[in-house]
Order: C-alpha cells, then structure tokens, then sequence
C-alpha cells in the first residue's frame, strides 16, 4: 500500500477529477448498509461513525431518518467537501474527519462504526491488525463492515484489495468482535458491470 500522503494524494486527485457516476461504487441508496443499521435497533441519538465515506450517500439518508450524531472519516478532503457542498446546510449537523482510519484517534466512542470503503484496501496483515485494534478502543456497541468477497474484484481504482468470505472476515475480528450476520450482495455500478460484496454485522466485546 502506498504511504499515507501518497494514498491521501492519491484519493483527493480521484476526487478531484470524477464526478460520482465515474465512480464504481457511487449508490444512489446504500440499502444493505441502512438495513444492518437499522437491525441494531438504536435511538436517534446513537453515534455512527462512517469510515472511509468520501462523498457516499448514507450520511444523507442517515440524516433524513433522524439520526443526530452522525461522523463521516475520509482520507480525502475533496471527498468530504464534495459531501459538504452536497448536503449544504445540513452538513453543519455533522462532524466531518479528514485522516487516515490507520491514523485515526478517536476522541470519544462510538455505538455503530460503519465501513463499506477503507477495510479491503489494508492487503497487509499489521495494517489490519491496527485497523481492529483502533475500532475495538472505539466501537461501543455495533459494527458493519461491507468488502470485496471471495467472487468479488481483486483491485478498486488502480489498488490492490483484500477479498474476505464470511469466515476471513470474522477471523480478522481477532475476537474483538463477534459475528451477528453477514450478507452476500451484489453491487450495480454505474458503468452497468457488477461487484461481489460481503457484508457483516457485529457485536463489540464490550457491549453486552
């Protein structure tokens, strides 16, 4: 994987030069995503934490379901401000984050941490291990993750990823997570091709 101010170059050029139907994983509404959310059952008031969001969509749903403390983390500042200049004056509700999720030091905790973008990028064993040992300081009560599987693509925007089946992903928990459910899905993107995603829904070790 590319150093970190190589891969933020790298992500805000994407940005840059894109508009979101130029881009493989745009969802006009990112259904499996707000499903397994909705499946934890939380109050509007819950903290969600959307990795690796750029400019997707969710935080828009999120926001029209109510949802008051949402955080959107994206290695990219153009991302985030393409976002921003989505939502107008709805963005003020929400707290944006430009850092690396390697980098990433969370200020306080959150109830659901969302990542349907940044997991598959980490292709090395220690960067995934940092990855699990920074969400599990985190992450309160629930997480959703959403990778490339087994059936799905072996690169995205020119880098190499990771593929998981449901059994992979688990094992990268390291037992700081425990399995509720995962979902085979297929993505449509707008270049009319299709993607293979995993998702799965977990529970923290710290929340009974």
């Amino acid at each position: 994987m590319e150093s970190e101010n190589n891969l933020e170059t790298y992500w805000d050029n994407i940005y840059k030069s894109k508009s979101p139907d130029q881009m493989s994983w745009t969802q006009p509404v990112p259904k499996v995503s707000l499903d397994l959310i909705d499946s934890f059952n939380l109050p509007k008031t819950a903290r969600i934490i959307d990795i690796g969001g750029g400019d997707s969509t969710l935080v828009d749903h999120l926001l029209d379901r109510g949802f008051e403390n949402i955080s959107v983390l994206d290695i990219s500042e153009n991302a985030i401000n393409k976002a921003k200049e989505r939502l107008g004056v709805k963005s003020n509700k929400v707290t944006w984050i430009v850092s690396d999720v390697l980098d990433f030091s969370p200020k306080g905790t959150y109830d659901i941490w969302h990542d349907r973008a940044a997991f598959h990028f980490l292709t090395k064993i220690d960067q995934v291990k940092k990855y699990i040992a920074i969400a599990s300081k985190a992450v309160y009560k629930y997480m959703a993750i959403g990778t490339f599987s087994e059936q799905g693509p072996t690169k995205c925007s020119g880098l190499e990823i990771r593929q998981y089946s449901e059994e992979t992903l688990a094992t990268a928990m390291n037992n700081q997570f425990e399995k509720i459910k995962c979902i085979e899905d297929i993505h449509h993107t707008p270049f009319n091709t299709t993607q293979n995603f995993l998702f799965c829904s977990f529970k923290s070790e710290h929340y009974q």
